[in-house]
């Protein structure tokens, strides 16, 4: 039993009173060193005074040490109903309950004896556990937050963790720089700091202080997972691997721990032994609905759709108003809902004490539900009202876009280029696809990738983690500051670049191909960075019609990014400056794109395909033709259709909404008229 628990109970126990008093604290004090004692000791007390709740707490963490946590659930479970309104003993149940797999009993536990005593940081501490191994992480952030809070005497301390708790987190920051300025090794302040760090996006800087936390106090658990959690925010999913397995060896059955190792490997690709975790954590306590939808997310990915699909009926069968399990059933583009399910979301959806992220996600789930009906003018009519609680969530300004494009049209010339030439990685290994969301990019990925010299990984977001670390570099006046930076590099600090960006994605190649796919679309915007830091490194452009690409950014509600696809306006206005920015690469760096129409494609499939791999220097293979029967995982929205042949059913499929698609014509302008070429210079 942990020390700071035997010393709850005895300071419990010397609140009895004469002969009592000493026998309970004699038990509490046998419990660290001889259990089996301690457990004698309270079962005579017990015979003396029939229910005495110290004893039969005492009692109960004596079976708990001895591995026998179904007999101290069961002593516990007795406690509570003679002792309801006693915190301490919904705390010891709440944790016995967690520890054999019991989650959702464990978190009404733990949130009575947060009620019954508000201030008990050990409750907080175990219900902020029980979340996270239930994959409510939103939950788990603010019950660690009630933790510190309560954990802390000093005035100071006291007053940033409330305002953490709060979301005050300016005034949290300013409080703890303070306090550390005094006391510069107090582990419980660098850890809060490092959560005003995360919160406001500042990965780097709460990974530097968790480090700082860690090194002053190695066994200090909370800060490590805190650790292995920003790590794998911040794209760096070796390091949290590495934390999660010193987490892991200290708590082997921690369902928390598992279920953030199971989150790693998924983002390195390694998803059959995170299907064998979730596979653990659902068969220990079946009754989460978060870690279904995770289960199934790995399921689809690696391939097992059907068992995908049960999964998130679990899931849903368990919270029917979950509307991101919904849209998942949705998301996976060849499912379809049964009219029992529609009844089902139609139901939810009409509930007023619904929350608005399961609501956006029913409007899109039950959007595809009507298109697959053939009931567009209803379809579109909940696409769009999906998309406006998005966009009202959102604080995006095509302006700013617009602006942003412009400035690298004007500061990546053909003389930025020419200045620079031999620069940058010799490395061709990378192919990057790029492009826009729902344009043909993991077509393209499936066909390369069924190359016997090409390997497929995934979405890589080590561009854009480069991007960030230019950014920091530049002066914070800056008008557009990663640009700055860039256009300062000499030539070792491009060769650098390169390094990095090869060294931080050799973890997602798996095989011994030479050639492997980052199909990350938005790295359009980065093209610049990309041709200067790896210049021997192919550029594969995917480009759909406007309005069949942009409706079907529409229709999708992305799990994160792509802030422009919530109005038709700004999706016209964003794929408007995707071609400008295309043709000015097309300019100053010619036939260093190859752009693949995605009609072209569908038509002429072979053509398509030879004259692309010709493009990356690959001799024809005819598997490249037969790309559906490549099983490796496919992490996107398009996962279930790349594992069929091609079919023109998608090239016209906008059709159906041509009516209302009008603002998006709007935004698009001249470039709508002028697919597949862009607009004539001037005119854009």
């Amino acid at each position: 039993m942990p020390h700071a628990q035997a010393s709850a109970l005895a300071m419990t126990a010397r609140d009895a009173s004469g002969t009592l008093e000493q026998a309970l604290a004699h038990a509490a004090r046998l419990l660290e060193s001889n259990p089996a004692m301690a457990a004698e000791q309270a079962t005579e007390i017990l015979k003396v005074v029939e229910n005495q709740p110290v004893a039969m707490r005492l009692l109960a963490a004596a079976h708990a040490a001895q591995g026998d946590m179904q007999g101290a659930i069961d002593i516990l479970q007795k406690l509570v109903l003679t002792q309801p309104s006693w915190a301490y003993a919904q705390l010891d149940l709440g944790i016995a309950l967690g520890r054999s797999g019991q989650g959702q009993e464990a978190m009404t536990a733990l949130r009575l004896a947060t009620v019954l005593k508000p201030d008990l940081p050990q409750a907080w501490r175990a219900l902020g556990d029980v979340l996270m191994a239930a994959g409510e992480h939103a939950q788990a952030d603010a019950a660690y937050a009630q933790h510190v809070r309560c954990s802390t005497r000093d005035p100071r301390l006291l007053a940033a963790a409330n305002a953490l708790v709060e979301n005050r987190v300016p005034d949290a920051e300013s409080l703890l720089r303070e306090h550390l300025k005094q006391a510069p090794t107090d582990v419980a302040a660098i850890r809060m700091l490092a959560e005003v760090a995360a919160r406001l996006g500042r990965l780097e800087d709460a990974q530097h202080l968790l480090s700082r936390c860690l090194e002053l106090a190695p066994s200090f658990h909370a800060a490590r997972q805190n650790y292995a959690l920003v790590l794998h925010r911040g794209n760096q999913p070796e390091r949290a691997l590495a934390e999660v397995e010193q987490l892991l060896a200290v708590e082997p059955n921690n369902l928390g721990h598992l279920n953030l190792k199971a989150a790693v490997l998924c983002r390195i690709g390694d998803y059959e032994p995170a299907i064998g975790i979730y596979d653990e954590l659902v068969t220990r306590d079946p009754r989460h609905p978060s870690v279904w939808m995770s289960y199934g997310h790995a399921l689809k990915t690696a391939g097992h759709t059907a068992r995908a699909i049960d999964a998130y009926r679990r899931g849903v069968a368990l919270q029917p108003s979950f509307g991101e399990i919904w849209w998942s059933l949705a998301n996976l583009k060849t499912f379809r809902f049964s009219a029992d399910d529609l009844a089902v979301m139609r139901r939810q959806l009409a509930r007023a004490d619904l929350g608005e992220d399961d609501r956006l996600h029913l409007e899109f789930a039950i959007g595809k539900a009507m298109e697959d009906d053939g009931e567009y003018e209803a379809s579109f009519s909940h696409y769009a009202q999906g998309n406006a609680i998005r966009h009202a969530q959102l604080n995006y300004s095509a302006d700013e876009t617009t602006a942003r494009v412009q400035h690298i049209r004007e500061r990546y010339t053909s003389e930025f280029f020419a200045a620079r030439a031999g620069c940058g990685h010799a490395s061709g290994d990378p192919i990057f696809i790029v492009g826009l969301p729902r344009a043909g990019s993991t077509l393209i990925e499936q066909i390369l990738s069924s190359h016997s010299m090409v390997e497929g990984t995934m979405e890589l977001p080590e561009v854009t983690s480069i991007t960030r670390s230019l950014r920091e570099q530049a002066h914070a006046s800056s008008e557009m500051p990663y640009h700055e930076a860039l256009a300062t590099l000499d030539a070792n600090a491009l060769h650098e670049l390169g390094e990095r960006y090869l060294e931080h994605t050799r973890i997602q190649r798996k095989t011994s191909a030479p050639l492997f796919i980052d199909k990350m679309p938005n790295n359009f915007m980065h093209i610049g960075l990309i041709h200067l830091m790896l210049p021997n490194a192919k550029i594969i452009d995917a480009r759909r019609h406007p309005l069949a690409c942009c409706f079907s950014g529409f229709k999708q509600h992305f799990a994160r990014g792509q802030s422009f696809s919530y109005s038709l306006l700004d999706l016209g206005r964003y794929y408007r400056d995707y071609v400008a920015l295309m043709a000015h690469f097309d300019r100053v760096l010619p036939g260093r794109i190859h752009r693949v129409i995605y009609e072209h494609m569908v038509d002429d499939t072979e053509g398509e395909v030879r004259r692309l791999l010709d493009h990356c220097g690959l001799p024809f293979e005819e598997s490249c033709l037969r790309f559906f029967q490549n099983e490796r995982p496919v992490r996107t929205a398009s996962s279930e259709q790349v594992r069929r042949p091609i079919y023109r059913e998608g090239v016209d499929h906008w059709r159906h909404y041509a009516g209302w698609l009008e603002p998006l014509e709007q935004g698009l302008g001249p470039v709508l008229g002028c697919y597949p070429e862009p607009p004539a210079w001037g005119v854009l």
